[in-house]
Order: C-alpha cells, then structure tokens, then sequence
C-alpha cells in the first residue's frame, strides 16, 4: 500500500490563519504532503476552570496571561476551518483536524472532512468516539500514546460493536516532545500490527522525533500512514516546534517514503533488465578452450 503522508501543523501556525495558509501551501507544492492537518478544542469544555486559569507551565511558550488564554489564542472557529479546508482544495492536498472534545468533533464533523484525528489524549473519551461512530462517516484516525494494551483492545472493541472498524487507522505513538530514539520503541508497530491489523483500516506511526530515519523503518515494518509535526520555523515560539519538521525535511520524508516503497519488493526476474547489459560486459566467463 502506497504510504501516506500527514503533516501536522497543530498550533505550529501560532494562532495566525495567513500562517496556517502559507503551511498549506508549502505542506502541498513543495513537501508533496498528502493532508495537512490542524487541532479544534473548545478550551472551557476541555479544561477545569484551575487548568483554565493557570498560569501556563512554559512561560515563554505562552500567547496570554493564563493556559486559556494561551489556547484560546491558538483557536480556529470553525468557520475558519472551513476556510482552511477550501485552501487545501484550492492547492489539492487534503484537509483534516484533531478533536479534543466533543462540541469540537461535532463542528469538525459537519464541515466533513476525509478523516478525523482523535489524539492520545483523547482516545478514551468513550462518548466522543461513540458520537462520531454513530454521527460521521469518514476514517477515524487515532493514536496509541499513553495507553495501556488493555486500553487498546478496549478501544477497537468500541468500533468493533458499531461495525465501524474497518474505517479506524490506529497510529504507534510515544507521547514526548521531542522524543529520542530509545523510546520511539518502533517493534510496537509489529505488535499493534500483529494484534489488529485485519481488523482496522490500516497502522499508522505517529512521530515526534528528530530527523526521519525513524519514519522509513517504520514503513519497513509495516506502518502505511505516517504523522509529523510541521512548521515553517522550529525557532519560533511554542512547544511543538522543536519536534516538528521544518518543509524540507517533511519533502525529503516525503521523497525518501515513496522510494523506499517502490524498492520493497522481489526481482522479477533472475537477470534483471538493468543488469543485462553489465552482465554481458563484466561476467566472468570460462575459457572457451577450458
């Protein structure tokens, strides 16, 4: 199966449409993402009013005076979105979010986009996962950080019992920022692909390491969706930067997914054609006289 590529702009467009625009259009004719995706919370639903008027934990990070201010600064109304979504078309690269909540996977859900994200976070809000099941169509994407292998099971069953899936996508994910090499523990793809595969879509790799060696083992073993952060400056100012791939690394993800996938398979003949004429030339022959 053809690897699939999301970049994940996140809050990386710093609250800024005309950002989130130029992300759009950079994710489509220079990196040859296949989707781009951005986040919807509804920060007073998501948060209790002590987290909501925290101070945020990185200062510096922070775009107000509290953690909600600092989201809400960060938010898109869905209205925006639906702007966001018309951009993806206008440059042909497809569209998604992450949903936090369920007042946001319901506005999400009725602009209807290909698939929703459903972070690590979130992946045992029951009622969330159960209205979407029952409300919207598309793929339901999902990442596995943070979560136990009984909460996993529990979870596909979940999809199971409303017959939907077949349209889950379940991403290995370790939930770090960055996370270094010895943790992104990438056997986990073989596991969750071992124990699920035939009953979901597809097995995804959802990565906030450095660099993208990672990416192309994790297609080797068997993952076909692949999620990385993206920004357009890993200096600028949030937490997600540092994790994330500034264009020309998403590009050569992008590149080097698509060569690797056309070089997995066996020779179709003994001699290949290439090799035809380098065997005429340099083979060693024996001695006619021999």
């Amino acid at each position: 199966m053809n690897p699939r590529l999301i970049a994940e702009a996140g809050c990386n467009h710093m609250g800024d449409i005309s950002i989130a625009k130029e992300m759009i259009r950079m994710a489509a004719i220079f990196c040859n993402a296949d989707v781009i995706k951005f986040q919807k919370r509804e920060n007073k639903e998501l948060l209790t009013n002590e987290q909501y008027n925290a101070v945020h934990p990185n200062p510096w990070n922070s775009y107000g005076g509290t953690y909600g201010e600092h989201r809400e600064f960060l938010e898109f109304t869905v209205d925006q979105h639906k702007e966001l979504m018309s951009t993806c078309e206008e440059f042909n690269i497809g569209y998604s979010t992450s949903v936090w909540d369920l007042t946001s996977a319901k506005g999400i859900a009725g602009i209807n986009p290909a698939f929703i994200k459903i972070p690590s976070a979130c992946n045992n809000h029951f009622e969330m996962l159960g209205w979407l099941c029952g409300n919207y169509g598309g793929e339901i994407h999902i990442s596995l950080g943070m979560t136990t292998q009984k909460e996993e099971e529990e979870l596909v069953n979940l999809f199971e019992k409303e017959r939907r899936n077949k349209d889950v996508v379940l991403y290995s994910c370790t939930s770090g920022y960055p996370v270094p090499p010895e943790d992104l523990c990438l056997l986990e793809i073989v596991r969750i692909k071992k124990a699920y595969g035939e009953t979901v879509k597809e097995i995804g790799f959802s990565g906030h390491h450095n660099g993208i060696a990672a990416d192309i083992a994790a297609f080797t073993l068997g993952a076909t969706v692949f999620e990385r952060h993206f920004t357009l400056n890993r200096t600028w100012k949030g937490t997600d930067h540092a994790a994330s791939l500034e264009p020309d690394g998403m590009r050569r993800l992008k590149r080097d997914l698509v060569n690797v996938e056309k070089s997995l398979r066996y020779k179709a003949n003994e001699i290949l054609e290439i090799e035809q004429a380098q065997r005429d030339k340099l083979k060693y022959r024996k001695s006619a006289n021999v």
